[in-house]
């Protein structure tokens, strides 16, 4: 592993296949991300449904595996400004 003034630089295969989701990390990212989703899920303000029906998990591959819970009603940023459903369900 190398340093530099802003990061890390892994030059270890085996720390970067964790790192990408190898090994049950990505199943394990899964079910927690799942987990989070059913609880914004079961807690989103209801109208339509349409927000509560768009909840649901991404994923993200950069320099890691990246698992993100989104809402992608175009109002879902208003919903969440109102209720902090997606924050309160971490």
């Amino acid at each position: 592993m190398t340093s530099s003034l802003f990061g890390f630089k892994l030059k270890s295969p085996g720390i970067q296949a964790l790192l990408d989701g190898a090994n049950g990390v990505e199943a394990m990212l899964d079910a927690e991300a799942e987990k989070v989703a059913s609880a914004a899920r079961s807690n989103a303000p209801v109208a339509s449904g349409a927000y509560r029906d768009s909840i649901h998990v991404e994923t993200a591959h950069t320099d890691r595996i990246v698992k993100r819970v989104v809402a992608d009603v175009n109002y879902a940023m208003v919903v969440e400004a109102n209720n902090g459903t997606l924050a309160r369900s971490l």
